[in-house]
């Protein structure tokens, strides 16, 4: 038998089988993308098999600090989930088809909902670090889409993308972080590739363009997901603020450590928002 194309809707529904067979949560309601040192929410998946993403056809390590590079099924407060603990980047060296790979295997899992979130530096000089970011919408600068090449069966040629971010899902965020008195805020997503913090003229032109915060990952998944039809929904936890917003210099220890300290919120947060998803 001839193989599947790699990065394909074909070689998903491959490995969602294998992964099936491992776990007793067949069709997962939901995705999550957990960004760099968000991966706390993994100790409270019930149930859970993980499955290093080296162990998964297509894929390979993560070597990211903070990205434990697994897959995760189980249930999270008994909603069935399939979790992409640690992500690609296309910095590494990675293909953008690559970089959204991970969201067709949790789509042939069964998944029609995704929640991606990340560590982002703040724009919006409102921010601060440690606020969570409502994903509105996003700028794609990294100049490469996920989607390039010949159209894969099963994926919308040209995805919709006037509102990658579903208004029902932001509505439910926000009246997650209401029941539970923790203040978010609301922005655009500027994604570049990356792997060099931005200069000064770089957050500058940003602030032009709209961008209320800027990261290196992200859209590469939100564009597969649109394609597949799937809703999403988006949350940045604003670890730093951008070069020339804040003095000091940029380090990505910096981050993890922010994340560290909001894991907790984090984990509230998601699990609140997942418990009254419609």
């Amino acid at each position: 038998m001839t193989p599947p194309p790699p990065y394909s809707n074909a070689a998903a529904q491959m490995i969602a089988r294998e992964i099936r067979a491992r776990s007793i949560i067949e069709t997962p309601r939901l995705a999550i993308v957990l960004g760099s040192g968000l991966g706390g929410l993994v100790d409270v998946i019930r149930d859970r098999v993980i499955v290093p993403y080296a162990e998964i056809p297509g894929l390979t390590d993560i070597h990211v600090a903070g990205q434990a590079g697994e897959l995760v099924v189980g249930a999270l407060d008994d909603v069935p989930v399939v979790i992409l603990a640690g992500r690609f980047h296309v910095y590494e060296g990675h293909s953008p088809k690559l970089a959204g790979f991970p969201v067709r295997i949790a789509h042939a899992m069964g998944a029609r909902t995704l929640l991606v979130t990340n560590a982002a530096g703040g724009i919006n000089r409102s921010f601060v670090p440690g606020d969570f970011m409502i994903i509105t919408d996003h700028l794609n600068l990294s100049g490469v889409s996920p989607l390039t090449g010949p159209q894969d069966d099963g994926d919308i040629r040209f995805p919709d993308m006037s509102d990658p971010y579903d208004a029902s899902l932001r509505d439910q965020l926000r009246a997650a972080a209401l029941a539970l008195g923790i203040i978010v805020r609301e922005g655009v997503y500027a994604g570049v590739q990356g792997p060099s913090y931005e200069t000064r003229a770089e957050i500058k032109m940003l602030q032009l363009l709209g961008g209320d915060a800027v990261g290196m990952s992200t859209i590469p998944e939100v564009i597969v997901a649109r394609a597949l039809a799937m809703r999403v929904a988006g949350i940045s936890c604003i670890s730093n603020m951008a070069s020339g917003v804040q003095s000091t210099p940029l380090d990505h220890a910096d981050v993890l450590r922010m994340t560290a300290h909001v894991s907790t919120q984090f984990q509230s947060l998601v699990r609140e928002f997942v418990r009254t998803m419609v």
